[in-house]
């Protein structure tokens, strides 16, 4: 649809424009309800697999719900080198944000709990002053799951979180991304897990979200590798592989992506040569046609 048909009525508060046919064909009309009950119907399927608990807020003490995903329903489809993990049906990780409505407190689950009285105090002040709650559909998608971890994340930032809490944050935002397809902030958000991941390896005690050192340290080098940051990816990786006390399963996973970005490598120098290779000719060429033309 041409948005030029409507245009000059955007200053009266009409929009949405874009898509909007003038003479929809039967078919159209047909293949839009399709869709709609495609998405009606795999809403209701989501349902079945969630279900709500009460919890209490360590800030505010007010009781209120929160989406749980059943841990039968958590059916694994694909595992990502950087630990993220594709879902078939439902995606638990849309529903591993709490949020007190009340307050505006919100964490993951697994440190929702983990609180101290100075950061009760920090979201009093910082968060729940200006909080305008908000009413969540009962099925969250990849846009939902977005918004509420980064509330987290701010969350993390206004208590004075350590380190590790705010890259995990981060990191789960950039797989969130990853779904969208948005490489831009995928890559932002990994940068950031990076930062945080660094200054826990150096200043906090493992396990770290279940990861000990030698996984911590793979984990770093896998996302260097993952915003093009080869040289420090072979840092971590090489210093993992020659650990003494990391496990062998850890050091293979470094050495395959090791060798992955030795192929890249190849494959980077292989374009330049050839790269290289047309603009000689090219300039060979243009040398050529100046004797007849200068």
């Amino acid at each position: 649809m041409d948005k030029n048909l409507f245009s000059g009525l955007e200053n009266l508060g009409i929009d949405n424009i874009d898509d909007i046919g003038l003479f929809n064909t039967p078919e159209e009309k047909i293949d839009k309800l399709e869709a709609k009950k495609i998405e009606l119907s795999l809403i209701e399927k989501q349902k079945t697999h969630i279900f709500d608990k009460e919890v209490k807020c360590p800030v505010c003490a007010h009781d209120f719900k929160v989406k749980i995903v059943k841990s039968s329903s958590q059916r694994i489809k694909k595992k990502h080198s950087d630990f993220c993990v594709d879902y078939d049906v439902i995606n638990p990780y849309f529903y591993d944000v709490w949020l007190c409505n009340y307050c505006g407190y919100s964490n993951m689950k697994a440190d929702f709990g983990k609180i101290k009285e100075y950061q009760k105090a920090l979201i009093s002040l910082k968060v729940t002053s200006k909080w305008q709650g908000k009413t969540y559909p009962e099925v969250y998608d990849v846009a939902i799951a977005i918004e509420r971890y980064k509330l987290a994340l701010y969350n993390c930032v206004v208590i004075e979180s350590v380190s590790s809490r705010k890259a995990m944050n981060c990191l789960k935002i950039a797989w969130m991304y990853r779904l969208t397809q948005d490489k831009d902030n995928e890559f932002l958000f990994l940068s950031e897990a990076i930062k945080g991941f660094n200054d826990a390896f150096v200043n906090e005690s493992t396990p770290i979200y279940g990861m000990n050192n030698g996984t911590l340290m793979y984990l770093i080098g896998e996302l260097y590798r993952r915003v093009n940051d080869f040289d420090n990816a072979n840092l971590w990786f090489s210093k993992l592989i020659t650990s003494n006390n990391a496990e062998q399963k850890i050091k293979e996973m470094s050495r395959t992506q090791r060798d992955l970005i030795k192929e890249v490598q190849r494959n980077n120098k292989k374009d330049e040569l050839e790269a290289q290779g047309e603009d000689e000719r090219k300039n060979e060429k243009k040398g050529f046609f100046s004797r007849f033309f200068n």
